[in-house]
């Protein structure tokens, strides 16, 4: 049977409407429709109680542009990323926005995002627009991911206070650059190269029981969106004798 007219241009509708989906489903770049809020009861920075475990330096984190998020939050695999956020009204809105990093986690009236006020704020066009979205309160915004920049930063991790040298070690990475998730870390003996898997407790904090002695070496998965993975060894060690609230410079930085 020859097949009809009208069959082939319904297929061909059909095909192309399938394409359009994929595309949709797959754009890395596109920005997505939501709403946000912001931290009512903080000063202009964010939380240092965030649920990715930064503590006060996640309240200063990017000059104080940070955001709690609902389900970006990835059961802590989205702490650290990076968003460009800009409200839809063109009355007060710029077209640029903020870029915010996730350092917490929260919803509020069906919002994606809960800003701190600076940055909130900053996606006005002017100190009177900023003072009309703050009595909004929640406004439709549109997001996408993009990538973290911190010049002259590498991978840092600072040392959780409750650690206990040599029983007990947990951390928490700061500075992580680009569009990639840290999706599992390695601790490794540099002498015999014996490696444990650590425990992801919450947010961006890894832990461990009785980690490997002596200077010890980091690994770290690196995932992408569309599946590729990769495994990024830092050039300097944590020394023998690390203590508890430290920060240790990785010597590494890892850009998408």
């Amino acid at each position: 049977m020859v097949p009809t007219l009208q069959f082939l241009l319904f297929l061909s509708g059909t095909l192309l409407f399938m394409q359009t989906l994929a595309e949709a489903a797959t754009c890395s770049d596109c920005f997505i429709h939501s709403r946000a809020a912001y931290y009512p009861n903080s000063n202009e920075n964010g939380t240092d109680t965030g649920r990715c475990g930064y503590g006060s330096f996640g309240a200063t984190l990017n000059d104080g542009d940070v955001s709690a998020v609902s389900d970006l939050y990835r059961d802590g695999v989205g702490c650290g990323a990076c968003y460009q956020v800009r409200c839809t009204d063109s009355q007060y809105c710029t077209d640029k926005g903020v870029t915010i990093v996730v350092t917490d986690h929260g919803s509020s009236h069906n919002t994606d995002f809960i800003l701190s006020r600076r940055a909130f704020s900053r996606m006005a066009q002017t100190t009177d627009a900023a003072a009309s979205l703050l009595a909004l309160g929640v406004v439709d915004v549109e997001y996408k991911r993009v990538s973290c920049s911190y010049p002259n930063k590498n991978i840092t991790i600072k040392i959780d206070e409750n650690s206990n040298h040599p029983s007990y070690m947990g951390f928490v990475v700061w500075y992580q650059q680009g569009r990639r998730d840290i999706t599992a870390v390695l601790l490794c003996e540099t002498q015999n190269f014996a490696c444990k898997v650590l425990d992801r407790t919450y947010g961006a904090v890894w832990t461990t029981t009785s980690p490997p002695s002596g200077p010890l070496s980091l690994r770290m998965l690196f995932s992408e969106e569309d599946g590729d993975e990769t495994w990024v060894v830092p050039v300097n060690n944590i020394p023998n004798d690390w203590k508890a609230g430290q920060t240790y410079d990785t010597g590494v930085q890892v850009n998408s």
